[in-house]
């Protein structure tokens, strides 16, 4: 377990924390932008103020995540409770740390228990679907399980405590029990990766998003006929902000264009082509994953030109960074680079 002050030095706490940016969606539902994926304060920021956490970022992402809540909600903030709209790795990075530091319960949906239970790895990405370097590194990335014991609970229907006025919809698809949170009154939409506002495979796309709407990200999405039918589902709600995992925020007439289309031309815009899930669906239970379609052949291929083309682009950098050290290459001018470091854990053995 991390150490965490609970009370961080005035200074420490007025510095914003590395890796996180914070956009104010409604006045009481902040999205936290933790490097390329969200998470969500929801609640009035105002010292004594209840509020509850909306998923927990990348590993090693609870100390920047316990200084965003104590900058937005005072010295000591604490939520009421964790809701999560899925189990995967970028979205319970910091949840062990955080739920024990702040002993609170956490509440997900029952069929996403076996990964937060230690009972059930996730079903292996595919690298060969949606493109992008994000998509061709995907096999190391971590996927469960991770064990929280009894303080994780299941969703009961029609009950959020702690989220007044919000309800909670079942959409499977990118997981077998991923949610969404959503607010009548002012039809305020928390999608998580059912669908997303930036290519999420792309890693240019998440350094500079733009607006749009777009489907799952691919790699990791095991069940596309689900995907499809939970994007009509959240189409027809209509919503008039939508906040997702990945991307910015949207609003009006451009969110309802583009999600209608989307929810219209799914199988066009979204399902690859081809795929280890797009024609047989891995197949889960209350015990976790049961049944995987066989793995394309070329797989291993794809993950190691990931893997090829990332220590290409490092030694690339290293290169050139070297090259810019001579006086000839400083006179020509020398091109800019942003140095990027990620983090991925292990491939895990499957459950099924």
């Amino acid at each position: 377990m991390i150490q965490m002050q609970t009370a961080p030095r005035a200074a420490e706490a007025a510095k914003p924390s590395r890796n996180m940016h914070l956009i104010q969606v409604t006045p009481d539902v902040a999205c936290i932008q933790n490097v390329m994926v969200n998470l969500y304060f929801v609640g009035h920021n105002r010292p004594g103020a209840d509020w509850v956490l909306i998923d927990a970022g990348l590993p090693y992402s609870a100390q920047g995540i316990l200084r965003a809540a104590e900058r937005h909600f005072g010295a000591g903030a604490r939520p009421r409770a964790i809701y999560l709209t899925h189990g995967h790795f970028d979205h319970v990075g910091g949840l062990r740390e955080l739920a024990e530091f702040w002993d609170v319960p956490v509440f997900a949906h029952e069929l996403e228990l076996p990964y937060l239970t230690g009972l059930s790895s996730y079903a292996p990405p595919d690298p060969n679907v949606g493109g992008g370097l994000l998509a061709w590194i995907s096999s190391l990335y971590p996927r469960g399980p991770i064990d929280l014991g009894r303080r994780v609970n299941a969703l009961q229907a029609d009950d959020l405590p702690y989220l007044d006025k919000w309800r909670w919809i079942h959409t499977p698809g990118h997981t077998p029990g991923h949610v969404s949170f959503f607010r009548e009154q002012d039809r305020l939409l928390i999608a998580g990766d059912a669908f997303t506002t930036t290519k999420p495979e792309s890693l240019r796309a998440q350094l500079r998003p733009q607006s749009g709407v777009y489907g799952p990200p691919a790699y990791f999405t095991s069940d596309w006929a689900s995907a499809w039918s939970s994007v009509q589902r959240l189409a027809s709600l209509h919503p008039a902000v939508a906040a997702t995992g990945h991307g910015l925020p949207m609003k009006g007439a451009e969110l309802e264009q583009d999600l209608q289309t989307l929810a219209r031309d799914f199988d066009r815009l979204a399902v690859p082509r081809r795929g280890r899930y797009v024609l047989q669906p891995a197949v889960a239970d209350k015990t976790g994953v049961v049944y995987l379609p066989p793995a394309p052949v070329n797989a291993l291929f794809v993950g190691a030109l990931g893997l090829a083309g990332t220590a290409g682009a490092v030694a690339l950098y290293y290169g050139l960074r070297r090259r810019n050290k001579s006086p000839r290459t400083a006179e020509r001018g020398a091109p800019a680079f942003t140095r990027i470091t990620a983090t991925s854990g292990g491939d895990q053995p499957d459950a099924a």
